[in-house]
């Protein structure tokens, strides 16, 4: 996600909101049994995000929308595997429930709080079993605020569900953290006058009088926060990227315009879109074969004041100048790192924006603008004075700061400072191990920099404390990456 989003958006004002009733629970198992899962995976910056116990691999959502109430309902039938025999289990939904059965039988549920949904099943699950849970629920998105976020993005005509580092909670229930990453099987119904576009790929539509239920499926792993659907008067063009060398796949390709946009910016932005399948191309030639099985983009013409790299599809606000561009990069380099290869913890988020950055300034770099190492430089002539900038520690940013300027900045900088430092082989190197070999899982920036040194065969301690930690801006020397 470029870093034009976190800089106009920040934090936004919790919101007080009252969650669905249920029946209570029973009391908890002997500690010898069955035992309850966690409420949360495990990561710090945000404690509620995901669940313990319990590792999910199909999403099968099914909602409608009503755009004159802003009202959603939905029922997700969620294929889960228990890593633990449980007594009960919970999921991340912020929308009002009214049932909940798994395997079919109806389950006990309650809401301990507004952002967890609390399942005991009808009977103790073992672990290993494979289950389905099924829940069915429905309210007004734009009501409910999690974390400092309220991200529901929509008005009487369009809605894009978008946004990072939460976004499932809104409108389906969820294991919701990159490291359970589980197949997408999307279906949204609203007016048959508008359109719908999804992740992966458009499955079918179909018109029921005044109403249309399109189908979009994600062949490979997603974190849940990455599933978006968008839905309004949209321009459509889709293709098929013919491979152009030997051992390359042919790339189907979906793009999408909000006809609300109006001219000259709608033909300029659907031009901009149609240029994904060029630059997905040119970032297989840095970094190796594209991980997923399409691509493509879309234009909304609300206003989220940032870009976000939605698996296979992102999403983009209506964009000016040279900046477009970058921003259209910066989202296809996350379809490797962030989408593909995701954070293992929230604290590691400098890996993904650190690599696009970078893969900004390799674009500009091989398409006759400044050298990557030139512009590294640059950069750190300008902000060498700047004590805000180089006092964040970037592989730790904190919770309220992820999406700061220097996590982008700082973090490219580190890669093409990397590049100088260990050569051209071993730089792309690494690069390429780290995406082959994490494809459809996640890993944090401890386990990057430990690839560092094993491909390269130098001590990276001290490069890697100057750019990532130490409060103050690297010495220009040769071991830190300067020429």
């Amino acid at each position: 996600m470029p870093r034009t989003r976190r800089l106009l958006t920040g934090l936004l004002t919790a919101a007080l909101l009252l969650g669905g009733s249920a029946a209570a629970l029973p009391g908890e198992r002997a500690a010898t049994g069955p035992r309850p899962g966690a409420a949360g995976i495990g990561d710090p910056y945000f404690p509620r995000d995901g669940n313990g116990g319990i590792d999910v691999r199909r999403y099968d959502v099914d909602v409608s929308y009503d755009f004159a109430r802003g009202r959603l309902s939905g029922t997700t039938r969620l294929t889960l595997r228990p890593t633990q025999a449980l007594s009960r289990f919970n999921l991340d939904l912020l929308l009002p429930v009214e049932d909940v059965r798994v395997d079919g039988r109806r389950a006990g549920w309650t809401r301990p709080d507004r952002h967890e949904l609390r399942i005991r099943p009808a009977r103790p699950l073992a672990a290993g079993e494979v289950v389905t849970v099924l829940v069915r629920y429905a309210g007004r998105p734009a009501r409910f605020g999690y974390a400092g976020e309220r991200n529901w993005l929509a008005d009487g005509g369009e809605v894009v569900a978008m946004n990072q580092p939460h976004m499932a909670p809104w409108w389906f229930p969820a294991n919701d953290h990159p490291r359970d990453k589980a197949v997408m099987d999307v279906a949204v119904t609203v007016p048959a006058a508008k359109q719908v576009v999804g992740n992966g790929r458009l499955v079918s539509r179909t018109v029921h009088g005044r109403t249309a239920t399109t189908r979009w499926r994600a062949a490979e792993p997603m974190a849940p926060y990455l599933a978006f659907f968008a839905a309004g008067p949209f321009e459509v063009d889709r293709g098929t990227d013919r491979a152009a060398t030997p051992g390359e796949r042919d790339l189907p390709w979906y793009v999408a315009v909000s006809r609300r946009i109006p001219e000259p910016d709608r033909s300029r932005s659907m031009d901009l879109m149609r240029r994904t399948p060029a630059i997905v191309r040119w970032t297989e030639r840095q970094v190796g074969d594209y991980p997923f099985g399409s691509t493509g983009g879309l234009t909304t013409s609300l206003d989220p004041g940032f870009a976000l790299e939605n698996q296979t599809r992102p999403t983009y606000p209506v964009m000016h100048g040279d900046g477009a561009l970058a921003t259209v990069v910066h989202e296809v380099a996350h379809q490797w790192f962030g989408d593909s290869v995701s954070v293992r913890g929230w604290r590691d988020i400098w890996v993904n924006e650190g690599a696009a950055t970078f893969l900004e300034a390799r674009y500009a770099e091989t398409h006759g603008g400044v050298p990557a190492q030139r512009w590294m430089e640059r950069t750190h002539a300008a902000l060498a004075g700047s004590e805000e900038f180089w006092d964040l520690r970037v592989d730790d940013p904190g919770p309220s700061r992820m999406f700061a300027a220097p996590v982008y900045v700082r973090g490219g900088m580190t890669f093409q400072a990397l590049r100088q430092r260990i050569g051209e082989d071993d730089f792309w190197q690494l690069l390429r191990t780290w995406v082959r070999d994490r494809a459809g899982r996640h890993g944090s920036g401890a386990q990057l920099e430990a690839l560092a040194e094993r491909v390269s065969g130098e001590d990276l301690d001290a490069f890697f404390e100057a750019w990532l930690r130490a409060p103050r801006p690297p010495a220009r020397t040769a071991a830190n990456g300067f020429a």
